[in-house]
């Protein structure tokens, strides 16, 4: 019960509600109090309070819920989810519920049934769940480790007249080979000018000499994330995308040396950019030098200028500066990242030197 505990300590409210309705209303947090593995969303609801944790599940998905933690109460009816959810939350006056991931229509049942107030506790579930126990952390090695392999082969499958799309799902299908149980989001995969698109969706454009080839992948394993992005260039690029790359590179570095424990994140974000604002690129890093990663691939720890968070050991985040010109291209260096007491450490271990392939 170390989890319910370390949330309860975070939060002001005598419980806190956690529904997996579903898609898209399904919360990592669930998973993460119980500890279960498989799929139970089916008007599930985790409680979790200074009594410890309480899981209300679907006759269906009963086996699932017994694999992981807390009591587990089965219901086959709604009259009887609603009669246990009644007695599970008599005298609990202030309900916590995590506002970002829950419909309206939840929340409002919620108090109805429990007559009590409902309260937004995301920050304290965010503290909560942002720093890492050892086990989420091995979990979170594997996947990254995985990913590595997958993008230590990339290079050696790129070839002249394919398309984006081919290049996506070469990637998705040797992370699965290489033993992950899943995409940690949907792999972007751009060519030339598409890659000054930081989301771009793969699409049926071929792959030519002297494109620039970007790709931002990442697998789940153990239900968590990895997150890694590598720049290529397909036979020789313009001048101007090879000055960029030694740019972004030393953004990366800068940044990451003011990754460790205590250390606003917001610093990270500020010693990239200005490493590439002192140059020809200026205003071209478009979005924040990293993101929060666990279950989610992003959680809510923010590595930008305006970001108020402080880092913590053992939270995981990216550090993926890029610089984007329109029409021609982008590019963009990425690795997941540990935060430790002095310092960081890469968790996706793969060359980030310049690559280019004739």
């Amino acid at each position: 019960m170390d989890r319910v505990k370390r949330l309860m300590s975070n939060i002001d409210a005598d419980a806190v509600v956690i529904m997996n309705g579903t898609s898209p209303f399904l919360d990592s947090v669930f998973w993460y109090l119980t500890e279960q593995r498989s799929g139970t969303f089916e008007g599930t609801i985790a409680i979790a309070s200074d009594e410890g944790l309480d899981v209300i599940v679907n006759k269906l998905e009963e086996t699932s819920a017994r694999g992981g933690s807390g009591n587990i109460h089965v219901f086959e009816t709604r009259d009887e989810r609603e009669k246990m959810l009644k007695g599970l939350l008599k005298d609990k006056k202030r309900i916590g519920m995590n506002v970002h991931s829950v419909s309206y229509a939840a929340a409002e049942y919620i108090k109805k049934v429990s007559g009590s107030s409902v309260v937004d506790v995301t920050k304290g579930i965010h503290d909560t769940i942002s720093v890492k126990d050892k086990n989420e952390l091995s979990a979170i090695r594997k996947a990254c480790g995985t990913a590595s392999i997958t993008a230590s082969s990339i290079h050696k499958e790129l070839k002249e007249g394919m398309s984006e799309k081919d290049a996506a799902a070469w990637i998705d299908t040797d992370m699965r080979n290489n033993g992950a149980e899943g995409n940690a989001f949907e792999t972007i995969s751009a060519f030339g000018e598409y890659s000054a698109e930081p989301h771009h969706r793969p699409c049926e454009r071929k792959l030519t000499k002297g494109d620039t080839a970007l790709f931002d992948f990442g697998c789940k394993i153990s239900m968590y994330s990895s997150d890694l992005t590598r720049t290529v260039f397909f036979g020789d690029p313009p001048e101007i995308l090879k000055r960029a790359y030694k740019v972004v590179a030393e953004a990366k570095e800068a940044g990451m040396t003011k990754i460790a424990d205590g250390i606003p994140a917001k610093e990270a974000d500020m010693a990239a950019r200005a490493v590439i604002d002192a140059t020809e690129f200026k205003g071209m890093f478009i979005h924040s030098f990293g993101h929060g990663i666990g279950m989610d691939v992003h959680e809510g720890t923010s590595l930008s200028h305006l970001s108020k968070d402080v880092l913590k050991e053992n939270m995981v985040v990216s550090a993926e500066p890029g610089i984007y010109i329109p029409g021609v291209g982008g590019i963009r260096i990425e690795d997941t990242v540990l935060v430790k007491k002095n310092g960081c450490e890469s968790l996706t271990k793969f060359d980030q030197s310049m690559t280019v392939i004739q």
